[in-house]
């Protein structure tokens, strides 16, 4: 029987029926059956031997793609599950994974875990293995099989048992998994793998479940490839704001008092003040209110919102307070700042109504999911929500965006792009149901950034669920897309809470609401400043800006008087006159990453001076006190730049 084969360029081949993937590529061309690790039959990762009888679409998987990667980071995966089996013949499997930056695979063991220090023998083994060579064979069992063979396997005879028929995996000498993706078909290419790190996860991922052993691992074709994976990773180490965070002593989180809850050391809460202090005078001076509203509403309030039926797998459990009144943990601050709009009769004369708060929200987080500052269960929103007429959308979204683009340039902040973020036309239960009314909000969105002539990109199913969003996405120390700031048109919440203005008509009129966040949240833009700077803040952020270090107690009172004057001055300074010797103190200054280090012995008591070294930088430099103090603040007062603001390409669209 003849089948045909569908090829990505639409050409078709016409084959025997039980023809293999690689016979398909060999036919198509040699150098390709070479290059080849898997196919893609129906959009679905098959192996190189999987025979096709009937017709259907054929890609063949290269080493070059990811999803080649791919394969090979499970097949990975597969041989360290065989590797551990052969070691330590009492360790539960439980599932292993290929990820976009490596694969993982989680075990059990009652006396005591696998740890970091058994890597080496581990990854010595899975290259034992890999250089025999031996096949890895596709084998189905019945589920009668499955369930003996992993009898002494209680996660696997859980996953057994969700199964319904036949359980496919594949073979390796007498070790057996089953695996649904493709496999390599030979280990000889899994020659390049670095075995990571070990830490805790719970069984499928659900914190009621027994924690297992997770082992992390990455894979790579070439050697090369290895390497600088190494280094990216070393990187990434030394950028970790939760590393960072621990040595420059910024932050804590700690399990037992609540995960997710971060504790603010001095220095952390210093930074954290700074840039609160920063971004409400700048609104203030851009026309918004600043409010305080109560962190927990009555849920009827999120009801009328929608956040209750749309946002409630994210919101923690309402509180009952014994008389019918239902109190709930605000996960969004737009009801509350609908409370604000609310409390008086508005006219025309009022709009645009800014109106905006650092105001603290929770989110009900998995344990899983929780990450330093990035990810936590109670945070504080740079919030901001803007009341506007019809005709005024235009010019208040260039006006946020301004401030938008303001704010990022005293953060030295560069690395973005535009994304306009749409509801997704085909999972429409998940938003608002209004069709007239997203039609109309995006329509208008991307309206408003075509006039501005501001290059973007869509992306459908990333809206919020009340309207879509200009989202701004900026780029991490590590390359990653994060969503930095957001402006967002809602026609839905004036709607469902009648919010009314008075027209120069004499009539009532719907206003519209615009949602922003200029910084997001102060816990995620401190992690991503942390790893963008290294934790060596500008001298306007640094917790400590300049440590002054007398070389002998007879300059002591020269030093405290120095500090008297900065201090006045409004900088932040420090005194380390411990009985230490002075490159030790200076070396700490270093490591603390300390933007100055200044240093006052004899000559600098002669000369009313002061020896000054910048973080960073092998020698110092001898200055006046005035001129070193006009310097600090001239560079506090410039966020730290060098010279004068130069106009931006989006200055030019925007306007000064």
């Amino acid at each position: 029987m003849s089948i045909a084969i569908t090829l990505p360029d639409n050409s078709v081949k016409h084959c025997d029926a039980g023809v293999s993937v690689l016979d398909v590529a060999k036919s198509i061309a040699t150098s390709l059956a070479k290059k080849a690790v898997a196919g893609k039959v129906d959009g679905q990762l098959v192996s190189l031997d999987t025979q096709l009888n009937a017709d259907a679409k054929l890609e063949i998987v290269t080493k070059d793609s990811a999803d080649g990667l791919a394969v090979l980071r499970q097949t990975a995966t597969f041989v360290l599950a065989a590797a551990i089996k052969e070691l330590y013949p009492d360790v539960r499997l439980g599932q292993g994974e290929a990820q976009a930056d490596g694969f993982f695979y989680d075990t059990d063991k009652d006396d005591g875990q696998l740890t970091v220090d058994q890597l080496p023998e581990i990854k010595a083994k899975m290259a034992e293995i890999v250089k025999a060579d031996q096949k890895i064979a596709a084998k189905t069992l019945s589920q009668a099989e499955a369930l003996t063979y992993f009898a002494n396997e209680p996660f696997k005879k859980q996953l057994v048992q969700a199964q319904a028929g036949e359980i496919k995996g594949f073979q390796l000498g007498d070790f057996f998994d089953f695996e649904e993706a493709a496999l390599l078909p030979s280990l000889k290419e899994l020659k390049h793998f670095s075995l990571l790190s070990v830490a805790g996860a719970y069984w499928e991922g659900k914190s009621s479940n027994p924690m297992l052993q997770r082992i992390y691992g990455t894979a790579y074709y070439k050697e090369a490839d290895l390497e600088d994976d190494a280094k990216r990773r070393q990187e990434a180490k030394e950028r970790d704001h939760r590393n960072i965070g621990r040595d420059l002593d910024l932050f804590f989180v700690d399990p037992k008092a609540g995960a997710g809850l971060p504790y603010w050391m001095p220095n952390g809460a210093t930074i954290r003040r700074v840039i609160e202090r920063y971004i409400i005078d700048k609104e203030l001076a851009d026309g918004y209110q600043h409010v305080y509203t109560p962190v927990l509403a009555n849920l009827d309030m999120y009801k009328t919102s929608g956040h209750w039926d749309h946002y409630r797998e994210d919101m923690f459990p309402p509180m009952d307070m014994g008389d019918g009144e239902m109190l709930e943990l605000r996960p969004m601050n737009c009801p509350s700042h609908i409370q604000i709009y609310k409390h008086h009769i508005r006219s025309y004369r009022d709009l645009p109504l800014r109106i905006a708060e650092l105001g603290m929200m929770h989110r009900y987080e998995k344990s899983g999911a929780l990450s330093g500052l990035q990810r936590v269960r109670e945070m504080t929103l740079n919030d901001g929500h803007t009341f506007v007429a019809l005709d005024q959308i235009q010019e208040e979204f260039k006006k946020i965006l301004r401030l938008i683009m303001d704010v990022y340039e005293d953060f030295n902040i560069n690395d973005y792009s535009f994304r306009l973020s749409y509801r997704d036309p085909k999972n429409t239960e998940k938003y608002f149901d209004d069709e007239e009314m997203w039609t109309r909000s995006q329509a208008m969105l991307k309206g408003a950034m075509d006039d501005l002539g501001l290059d973007y990109y869509e992306a459908e199913g990333e809206a919020a669920f009340y309207g879509p969003k200009l989202d701004i996405q900026t780029k991490t120390a590590l390359g990653n897309d994060e969503t930095m700031s957001t402006i967002q048109l809602d026609f839905m919440l004036p709607e469902r809470f009648e919010l009314t203005y008075v027209g120069n008509d004499g009539q009532e009129h719907r206003p519209v609401m615009i949602h922003r966040g200029v910084v997001g949240t102060m816990e995620r833009f401190i992690a991503y400043l942390t790893e963008i700077y290294k934790g060596a803040f500008p001298t306007w952020l640094a917790p400590t800006q300049a440590i002054l270090i007398p070389v002998a107690d007879v300059h002591d009172d020269y030093v405290q008087e120095l500090k008297r004057k900065m201090l006045a001055a409004g900088l932040r300074v420090e005194v380390d006159n411990r009985n230490e010797k002075m490159g030790y103190k200076i070396r700490e200054a270093q490591t603390r990453k300390v933007p100055y280090t200044v240093v006052v012995g004899d000559k600098e008591v002669a000369d009313a001076g002061v020896s000054v070294r910048r973080y960073g930088e092998e020698h110092a430099e001898e200055e006046s006190i005035k001129m070193f103090v006009e310097a600090m603040q001239a560079e506090v007062r410039n966020y730290s730049r060098d010279g004068k603001r130069k106009p931006s390409e989006i200055d030019k669209v925007l306007g000064d």
